[in-house]
């Protein structure tokens, strides 16, 4: 990533969902006893946990309240322990909501993201519900410190980058 080459500590908070889902025993109790169907001999079924709260906004608020928590806790260990700046990525803006960070939305139009989504081997139209769910690039902007179109191709988005995280850390 543009953000590691410039020596940042890149935290991904979807791998720490993951792993949430994967390792926290007291996370996959309760999605059992939400969804039995979802696990089965202790391990989440990610596709199929996905099919049933992608469907469902209330499933996926029930959910989010169930590994939000924990997600939120090792990210905070990991940001702690990095001797680097930190960059966390985050599909959703409630994760770190209140913590004092320069806030980064990185947009693009829905109808290039679903693409590329489906180029990476998504299904469409699971993209589309997951998509639907998603806050608008309009909350985004609001959201965000500074914003990033990644409208282009790759080597225009790593331009704007690259000149943002010279600007931010100028002003340091």
């Amino acid at each position: 990533s543009v953000f590691a080459d410039r020596g940042f500590t890149v935290v991904a908070a979807d791998e720490v969902g993951h792993a949430v889902l994967r390792d926290d025993r007291a996370a996959i109790a309760a999605v059992a006893d939400l969804w039995p169907e979802a696990v089965s001999d202790g391990a989440v079924d990610r596709a199929t946990l996905a099919g049933i709260v992608f469907a469902d906004r209330a499933a996926l608020m029930q959910l989010e309240a169930i590994t939000h928590p924990a997600i939120v806790a090792r990210l905070r260990e990991e940001i702690a322990a990095a001797d680097a700046p930190v960059v966390v990525e985050i599909p959703v803006m409630k994760v770190l909501a209140k913590e004092p960070y320069l806030r980064v939305a990185v947009i693009a139009d829905a109808q290039m993201r679903e693409d590329r989504a489906v180029a990476r081997g998504s299904n469409r139209d699971d993209v589309r519900r997951r998509m639907r769910l998603q806050p608008s690039d309009v909350q985004w902007i609001v959201w965000a410190d500074r914003v990033i179109d990644n409208s282009g191709d790759w080597d225009e988005t790593a331009s704007i980058v690259h000149d943002m995280i010279s600007e931010v850390l100028a002003d340091d």
